[in-house]
This record gives C-alpha cells, structure tokens and sequence, in this order.
C-alpha cells in the first residue's frame, strides 16, 4: 500500500490483496471517492469511478464485482470534511475528465450525477481535484489527463511528427510522456504486409471495433500508443521503427528529438 499527501487530502494506492492492510487505518471509513484499475479481455486500461460515505465498506462489496480490477487508489480529505454531496460532485467530474481523456475505458454502468454544491465549496473542490489528478499521475494512472497535458515539447513548443507512406499511410503524431500519440484524422495503410507481426493487425482489428478507427482506417479521435514503433507499424501497416518513420515537417527523425525521453 503508497500513501501520499501533499494538501488537504490523503490518497491511497491499495492492491486487492491489501485491503485488510487498509483496514487498520482510522481514516479507512472516511467519505471519499475511489477509482478501480484493471484490464479487460482487450488488454485495454479500465478504470471505474466511484464514491462512498464509508469507502473501505464499498471497497469490500467491489471484490466480487465481474468486472476485474487490479489496483485502487481512494482519495479522502485529511480531516474527514467531506460529505456526500461533495464526493457525488467530485465523482462526476472525475468521470467525465476520464471520458474526455480516452486514456482507459470507463466502466461505470451509468453516468454519476453532478450534486448541488455551494459556489465556496465547488472552489474548494476544484483544488482538491487538481491536487489528487496530480497525486493520481505520481502513482503512474493517466486515465485523468489529457492529451495536451501530456505532451513532451520541445523549447516549450510542441512538435508534430508525420508519416507518409504506402497503401494510403498519411499520418501525424506527437510524443506524450507515456508514449506516442496518433492524432483525429490521420489515416493508417489500408492493408498490411505479409510479414507484419500478428500482434500489429490484431491491434488494427481492435481499433477499428472500438471505432477508434473507422472503415477507411481514419483516426475517429487522438489514440495513445504505448511507444513511437508500435504507433508507426499500425499505421504503415508493416514492421517499422519510429524512431526513424516519424519525422518532422523538416525531416528530421524522431530519434532525434529528446532523445533521452523517447525509447524505441
């Protein structure tokens, strides 16, 4: 189990398994909201966002959910303040900032409900919120960011990376601090080679039943892949390295740029 606390909120990073762990804290029933990560058959980030006047009771009831979890990270205030009008708010928004983001599917049966908050206490929470995302990403959960958050720049500027290539391969992409990002409206080959790793079309399949890509091989909406080498293979629809595909609209390769935080 990690702790962190850096204002007036606590955050929890707790496995299944260590839940008795949790237990033995005083503040393990204290009011707060509470994310659950996992996988699913895709191999896909799952995130479910959730709130509890008692959160070690509703934790419990999560264990026999059918939808797997692996980690949970639970944020409460230090002093217990909050009450359930501010979790169900904060609940609300943390939902639709993981929606926005794409970064993991949500699976959340419906959409919470944004309670009523005074204007004192809806300030007081959007500090609360900016601090526990920033906590969240410490522990290494991007599913609250966005892509523009994210993005590695160079000089303060962000630097766009382009792929043009056979079949109809026309793409462009930037480097995100936890991979590389294809953007809305690039277009991947229409067909792969031979040769192409299996794992490669499986995850064209995947895109297009996501409807991350659509019929034609069209970005739908920006895509995170997990490095610039997959992202490039997917799109030129062959085995490729990224490092040297990628380049700028000065031809310069990607292996180039910040070296020492892009890996192959």
């Amino acid at each position: 189990m990690c702790e962190l606390s850096n204002w007036n909120g606590r955050v929890y990073k707790i496995s299944r398994n260590e839940l008795s762990e949790f237990s033995k804290r005083k503040d393990a029933e204290n009011t707060g909201v509470y994310f659950l990560f996992g996988k699913d058959e895709q191999n896909n980030d799952t995130v479910y966002i959730g709130e509890a006047e008692k959160v070690l009771s509703r934790l419990k009831q999560h264990l026999t959910d059918s939808k797997y979890w692996n980690d949970c990270i639970v944020v409460i205030s230090q002093n217990n303040l909050l009450n359930k009008a501010h979790v169900k708010y904060l609940e609300h928004v943390f939902y639709n900032m993981a929606q926005s983001s794409s970064r993991a599917v949500v699976t959340n049966n419906n959409v919470p409900t944004q309670s009523s908050v005074s204007e004192y206490d809806q300030a007081m929470l959007e500090e609360f919120i900016e601090n526990a995302k920033l906590l969240v990403n410490t522990l290494g959960y991007k599913a609250f960011e966005t892509i523009e958050e994210t993005v590695v720049k160079q000089n303060n500027t962000e630097v766009i990376f382009y792929i043009n290539a056979a079949r109809g391969a026309e793409a462009k992409g930037m480097v995100v601090s936890d991979g590389f990002v294809v953007l809305k409206g690039s277009r991947a080959a229409k067909t792969t080679t031979p040769s192409v790793a299996s794992y490669i079309t499986q995850l064209r399949d995947s895109l297009i039943k996501k409807g991350i890509m659509n019929e034609s091989f069209i970005f739908q909406k920006d895509y995170v892949f997990s490095s610039p080498s997959t992202a490039a293979s997917v799109v030129m629809g062959r085995s490729a390295n990224g490092l040297t595909e990628w380049c700028t609209e000065g031809h310069q390769q990607l292996k180039f740029f910040n070296e020492t935080e892009v890996s192959e």
